[in-house]
């Protein structure tokens, strides 16, 4: 007699290998996502690539990009005392600024320019450093070997050190009569950091950015010569400045690493020295070319016929002579309508009346 299944053998357990191939399937999705290459962020980086590994001063390569951003103003420069990995050290004050080259990117984010071979201030090992000029900061190394040029071992590093502003930012300084007739505006941003590391900061290299309206800031680097002790602070003072005829509502950004400390608000105003200047060109000019115009007008015009004669005759002797007392009888016979004859007495005699002898 054969048994028939029951509901005791529907609810027999399933086997062991169910359950795991059951767990792989669900966890495939998170394996895959896992495993899967960022290939999409790193598409984004820029890319360099440079047509000389090594070359001596006097020399040329080229240097090639791509991934940047469309229509982007690059600078290209050969610095010394860095590496890919820790950058530039000491900012452009380790690069060959007087030999760099500026290029700017095409619509899709490529490049390619000529540089010059030129030995940096600091000593090997070296890099060409790109950096965009304008807009958000992106930079770029490359590992260049200047052949002659003298190497040694990079500084040693100290991470333990970080920079914070404890007080408010403010900019020192009047403008003086000069700018008022279109001088460079410059102050002084004045500033207290404070070292909340556990190392030394040694000549910091700070960033000055200045923007105007919509525009974005430009940076300049500034380095302050000192050291913060761990736990310390310090006043930095650093030179601001701008063009010449700046007016209007400025705005000053201090920068260190990557991190933006401050801004500060500058409003400059209008130097009306210059504005003064035009006006009073715009009168003053027409005026003297009236006065020239009117002697040289005076001087080549056509004079009556013996208006010469007449000014020559007239001597300073005869002019200080006395005049002298008019001949009525001379003045009588020039007259065409008098005769000597028919010209009348001068004490005529009184008519007689009758019955007077």
């Amino acid at each position: 007699m054969t048994q028939q299944p029951g509901p005791r053998a529907l609810r027999r357990p399933a086997p062991p290998v169910l359950l795991l191939l059951a767990a792989l399937l669900a966890l495939l999705p998170a394996l895959v996502a896992l495993t899967a290459p960022p290939a999409r962020a790193a598409d984004n980086d820029p890319t360099v690539s440079l047509s000389k590994k090594e070359a001596g001063k006097g020399g040329e390569i080229t240097v090639s990009g791509s991934g940047w951003r469309a229509e982007a103003l690059l600078m290209l420069l050969i610095c010394g005392q860095s590496t890919p990995e820790r950058g530039v050290i000491g900012g452009t004050n380790s690069c060959a600024n007087a030999d760099g080259r500026a290029v700017t990117t095409d619509k899709k984010g490529a490049f390619s320019k000529k540089l010059p071979v030129a030995e940096p201030p600091k000593p090997c090992p070296c890099v060409v450093h790109i950096a965009t000029v304008t807009g958000e900061q992106t930079l770029a190394d490359a590992v260049f070997t200047v052949a002659g040029h003298p190497t040694a071992e990079l500084p040693r590093q100290t991470g333990g050190g970080k920079l914070a502003v404890l007080a408010t930012t403010r900019l020192e300084g009047d403008s003086s009569l000069l700018t008022w007739f279109g001088a460079p505006p410059a102050r002084r941003l004045v500033f207290t950091v404070g070292n909340l590391g556990s190392a030394p900061v040694e000549d910091p290299v700070f960033e000055i950015g200045i923007a105007h309206g919509v525009y974005a800031p430009q940076w300049e680097e500034r380095q302050w010569r000192g050291t913060v002790a761990p736990g310390g602070k310090a006043q930095i003072k650093l030179p601001v400045e701008l063009s010449a005829g700046a007016h209007g509502d400025y705005q000053v950004s201090l920068r260190y690493g990557k991190k933006v400390l401050a801004e500060q608000p500058w409003g400059v105003g209008r130097p009306w020295g210059v504005t003064l200047f035009w006006v009073l060109l715009c009168l003053v000019v027409p005026a003297a070319v009236f006065r020239i115009g009117m002697a040289v007008v005076d001087k080549v015009r056509p004079r009556p016929a013996g208006a010469h004669r007449t000014r020559r005759a007239a001597t300073p002797a005869a002019q200080a002579a006395p005049a002298a007392p008019a001949n009525t009888t001379a003045t009588t016979a020039v007259l065409p309508w008098f005769t000597p004859d028919s010209a009348p007495l001068e004490n005529p005699p009184r008519p007689t009346t009758k019955g007077q002898a």
